[in-house]
Parts: C-alpha cells; sequence; structure tokens
C-alpha cells in the first residue's frame, strides 16, 4: 500500500512539474508578440535582426524600401508606414537619425501615434534632443501609448554583437517591460530616470567620445611624425595612462586594429555628420544650462568642418585623415 502511495506520489509530482513547465512555456511565448522597428539604418538593422534572433517576430519599415531588403529575408514582415507599424504592434522600437525624424515618425501624417494602440510601449533609441523626447512623451500619453527614450552607445560592432549599452528614461513602472526587449539587443540596460535622461547621458557621453578621438587622432599624428611607428605607440598608449576606448578599441589610425573603419578607408562605423549632430545637440543643452564646454564647442566646430570638407559620410574617427590633410596645406 505504501509503494502505491509513493508511486502515485511521484506520478502526481511529474505531473505538476509537466504542468509547471507548459504555464512557463506558455507565458514565454506569449511574451514573444510581434514587436515593431522603424528605421533600419546601420545600427537599427543589427538590432532588429537580434531581436528576430530572439524569437521575436518584427513588423518593420524604413523611409529606404531597400533598406528592408535583408531584413525581409530572415523573416521580418515589412510594411508601408510607421502607422501601419503601429496597427499591428504594441511595442515599437524606433532608431532615427535626428530629432526632425522622429517628429516626422511619431506625429506625421503617417505617424504612429496616427494608429497606436492604447497601452502601447514606444522605445526611442535614437539620439535627439532630450526636449523632443520629452514632447513625444506627452503626445504619445495623450494616446494612451507609453514613450521612453534608450539611446545606445558602442557602435555598430555592438549592435551586430547585441552588446549595445542602453540608457533608459521614462515611467519607471515601464521600465521592466522595455528591459525585456533591449537585453535582447545590448549587454547593458540603465535606468536613468525620467524621460529625457536617457538622451542627456547620451549627449555627455558622445560629447566625451568626440573630445577623446580628436585627441587620439591628434597624439597618434604627433607620433608618427616623431619617427614613432603607429602600433607600438597604440600599444605604449594602450597599457599607459592616455589609454582611452579611441585608442584601445577604435583606433582611428590606418593599419593599427582590424575591424575599425580606419581600416576599411573609414567606411561604415559613425558617420561624421551624426557626430556633429550630437555635438549640436550637447551645444544647445549647454547653452540652455549655461554650462561651459570648451573642448565640445571646439569639437564641434572641427566636425562640422570636416563635414564641408568631404567627410560627412565617412566615420568620424577620420578626423586623424583630417587632420593629416590640414597638415600638408
Amino acid at each position: 500500500m505504501a509503494a502505491l502511495f509513493r508511486g502515485s506520489r511521484n506520478v502526481l509530482l511529474r505531473w505538476n512539474k509537466h504542468v509547471d513547465l507548459a504555464l512557463v512555456s506558455k507565458r514565454s511565448m506569449a511574451s514573444k508578440t510581434p514587436v515593431g522597428f522603424i528605421g533600419l539604418g546601420n545600427m537599427g538593422s543589427p538590432m532588429a535582426k537580434n531581436l528576430l534572433k530572439n524569437g521575436y517576430p518584427i513588423i518593420a519599415t524604413d523611409v529606404f524600401p531597400e533598406s528592408c531588403k535583408e531584413l525581409h529575408d530572415i523573416g521580418a514582415q515589412v510594411v508601408d508606414s510607421p502607422a501601419e507599424v503601429a496597427e499591428k504592434a504594441d511595442r515599437i522600437i524606433t532608431m532615427l537619425p535626428s530629432s526632425p525624424n522622429v517628429i516626422e515618425v511619431y506625429t506625421g501624417p503617417n505617424g504612429i501615434l496616427k494608429k497606436v494602440k492604447k497601452g502601447t510601449l514606444l522605445i526611442d533609441s535614437s539620439t535627439i534632443d532630450p526636449a523632443v523626447s520629452k514632447e513625444m512623451a506627452v503626445a504619445a500619453e495623450k494616446m494612451g501609448a507609453v514613450f521612453m527614450d534608450a539611446p545606445v552607445s558602442g557602435g555598430v560592432g555592438a549592435a551586430s554583437l547585441a552588446k549595445l549599452t542602453f540608457m533608459v528614461g521614462g515611467v519607471e513602472e515601464e521600465y521592466n517591460a522595455a528591459q525585456e526587449l533591449l537585453t535582447c539587443m545590448g549587454a547593458n540596460v540603465v535606468y536613468c530616470g525620467q524621460v529625457g535622461t536617457g538622451q542627456a547621458a547620451k549627449i555627455c557621453n558622445n560629447m566625451l567620445l568626440a573630445i577623446g578621438m580628436i585627441g587620439t587622432a591628434e597624439t597618434m599624428n604627433l607620433g608618427i611624425r616623431l619617427g614613432l611607428d603607429p602600433k607600438l605607440l597604440a600599444k605604449i598608449l594602450n597599457m599607459s595612462s592616455g589609454r582611452c576606448w579611441s585608442s584601445d578599441t577604435y583606433n582611428p589610425v590606418p593599419g593599427v586594429m582590424e575591424g575599425v573603419p580606419s581600416a576599411n578607408n573609414y567606411q561604415g562605423g559613425f558617420g561624421t555628420t551624426l557626430m556633429a549632430k550630437d555635438l549640436g545637440l550637447a551645444q544647445n543643452t549647454a547653452t540652455n544650462t549655461k554650462t561651459p564646454i570648451p573642448l565640445g564647442s571646439l569639437a564641434h566646430q572641427i566636425f562640422r568642418v570636416m563635414c564641408s570638407r568631404g567627410y560627412a559620410n565617412k566615420d568620424f574617427s577620420s578626423v586623424f585623415q583630417f587632420l593629416r590633410e590640414e597638415e600638408g596645406q
């Protein structure tokens, strides 16, 4: 009798375990509802691919239809407008070049907010003016949706490897819902505070990045002119106090590192135009808050000049090439 009881108990335990696993599986599948993705450029495309790899059906669109082809070929559904994305998905990520693009995609004639469903989570990973993020949050709230800013750091390489850093601003109660998606695309997801604080963190980071890249380019150029081998100089810098991301991960000198834009005639990566745009945002916010940024302002001017000298579509590390050309004039 005791043996019969133990046998029945084991069967019951196995059955309960099976039911529990089934419920977990059902919840997991429920969370993999379609995700909208708008903006499939150098950053957006690999980000959307990583969501697909994690089992999320993707509904995508881009102002340039040809940008959607690769994603469509690996299983994404492509539609014609942001409004159509909003009709089909209640979680939407946008990755766009600038503030005007974000305003158009959210509030334009075919924008997200024309068709957005109540309760939709809107995550904007563009780098834009914090004031625009706040405006979009207010507009979304009027439609019953939730807007969060979540700009990224790490570049195209990190986007491809799902190792981005996300800086998130918005309603704290919605952070976990956003984090579920962002961890599929990044190694670090940091909650910064209310809407706009993610953008504030990103602007500060990119100002430092620009200053550091110019400093690295100047240093490498000076060392080369003094007769130092560039690989040797980079090795010394990277074991010394001058070490920084621009010297050890994204060196601007051709031939020093493989797999970076400087090894590919400065193609791909983070465009000079975008860096100039981000530095403009830093300049505007610094002016509004009466914050002195002498090096940030100078970096802004350097990248603006580069844009007018044929470097607009090259990676921002091409500042090294720009300095080399300047010395020859």
